[in-house]
């Protein structure tokens, strides 16, 4: 016999649970969320082709979408996958009995939030309820389950829309936005930088125009050096990040230094293009129009989204040189000497630099000292961590550390582990300085540049870009021995 569904989801487009009902008791709410987790990091693949995903602990959904909602169930038994998709769809057919159309309009309009049990149950639950009995299919028949409910649901009126072909409509952003003075507030750009998407744009009403757009070029990259100052391992991962305030159906277009691109219009690109390799984009994007003469042409969702993840693999270059110089006394004492400089020109600024310089486990009595920022011992971590909050271009500065290490040794103790220098940075608004080495620890590469931005909407109002270029550390690392 076929295992049984633990419980229904109806979702948004957006995933937010509209209606869910628990059958067996054994998963929660959410479980919706990690479902559509689950979906938005296999986008783009063949798997995601599939309508069974699966989250690695130990529950599996399976899903269809009609119009602007997900209809899935989130099951731990090995269910029949086949019959689970049958159903999925006759219970879209009851909800179009009902309700006329199944969207989340219609969803909204014919539930309540059952607080009490006594309480009035909505068209929604009575159908869930006659339909599944503890996670198996019952009665899938309109006709059938119209004797048994006779709730007088509200109908969605429905009419007659023109193809999208000619009206422009996308599935991604709904018709009829609109953005008008003193109805939002407005969003400006300040030189506030985290690792949270958008959190360096604050709040504010000093512009009249609220059509705006907000691009970040988002780049990390990791690298590993061994102890011969030789790069092992080098991958630079970049995002485009947009969140955008556009009324109607815009069309955006964008630019960027893609050696393609300018070397079919004949442009010189020596020193100024790069070439992206695994790039992905947002299902917004016409990839035809990208294949044909490499623009990116597309109409935004609504708010925020992940344009275009992309990888680069050409030739890079240092920002930050470390050195680590250690000494050990007697088997007594341990010293550390660490010089971090800064290799780009003095009006960009590293930001939150954090230099982590593995120690012996048993080493006691730190004594540090820092000619900026500050330094302290992390035993949980077997590490000195030095932190510096600014760290302008062009500049150098020292750590000094000492620990005691045991007088005895076992003979029988672990052997040392060769941990790694680790390093995290970000660096706002930054450009390639041109400045080489042979000893280096963070890299990075010529950046993604964003040559235009255009909006363009038939009724002709003036949207305002903001873009922003941010480069992170991602895993860095620098051998020692």
């Amino acid at each position: 016999m076929a295992g049984a569904v633990s419980a229904l989801f109806l979702l948004d487009i957006k995933g937010r649970v509209l209606v869910w009902r628990d059958y067996r008791g054994d998963v929660t709410a959410l479980q919706a969320e990690r479902f559509f987790t689950k979906l938005l990091d296999k986008e783009g693949d063949a798997e995601v082709h599939s309508p069974v995903v699966h989250d690695g602990a130990g529950v599996s959904y399976t899903f269809i979408q009609h119009n602007n909602v997900f209809l899935l169930t989130a099951a731990r038994q090995n269910c029949n996958a086949a019959s689970i998709l049958l159903f999925l769809h006759r219970l879209v057919d009851v909800f179009k009995h009902y309700f006329e159309e199944l969207e989340e309009e219609s969803l909204r309009d014919n539930f309540v939030v059952v607080g009490l049990m006594d309480a009035l149950c909505s068209a929604q639950y009575e159908l869930l309820d006659e339909m599944m009995d503890f996670g198996y299919p019952q009665y899938t028949e309109a006709t059938i389950l119209s004797e048994f409910i006779k709730t007088d649901a509200y109908r969605m009126e429905v009419t007659q829309r023109p193809p999208m072909a000619v009206t422009n409509a996308v599935s991604w952003r709904s018709e009829g936005i609109r953005y008008k003075k003193n109805e939002v507030r407005y969003i400006i750009p300040l030189p506030l930088f985290t690792l949270v998407h958008f959190d360096g744009y604050v709040m504010g009403k000093l512009l009249t125009c609220v059509s705006q757009v907000f691009l970040d070029v988002v780049e990390s990259v990791n690298i590993l050096v061994n102890s011969n100052g030789q790069i092992v391992r080098s991958d630079i991962i970049g995002a485009l990040k947009m969140r955008t305030f556009l009324s109607g159906m815009p069309e955006c277009k964008l630019g960027l230094n893609d050696r393609v691109l300018l070397e079919a219009q004949g442009r010189a690109t020596k020193g100024k293009a790069i070439d992206l390799d695994d790039i992905k984009f947002h299902q917004c994007v016409r990839l035809t129009r990208f294949e044909n003469d490499r623009t990116i042409s597309f109409v935004p969702p609504d708010g925020a989204f992940d344009l275009m993840t992309y990888r680069l693999t050409t030739q890079v270059k240092p920002l930050i040189w470390v050195e680590a110089q250690v000494e050990k006394h007697s088997r007594s004492r341990i010293e550390i000497m660490v010089k971090a400089r800064s290799q780009f020109k003095e009006r960009s600024t590293g930001t939150n630099v954090e230099i982590e310089v593995p120690v012996p486990y048993d080493a006691t009595n730190p004594n540090i000292r820092t000619s900026m920022g500050s330094a302290a011992y992390a035993p949980e971590r077997d590490a000195m961590v030095w932190k510096i909050k600014s760290f302008p271009g062009g500049k150098e500065y020292m750590c000094r550390a000492e620990f005691s290490l045991p007088s005895i040794t076992s003979e029988e103790a672990t052997p040392e582990k060769k941990t790694p220098i680790r390093v995290k940075f970000e660096i706002p608004y930054f450009t390639v300085s041109g400045i080489q080495s042979c000893i280096l620890l963070i890299y990075h590469v010529i950046p993604l540049q964003v040559r235009y931005l255009k909006v363009i909407e038939k009724s002709g109002y003036q949207a305002l870009p903001w873009v922003r270029y941010i480069t992170m550390a991602g895993e860095y690392e620098l051998r020692l021995i």
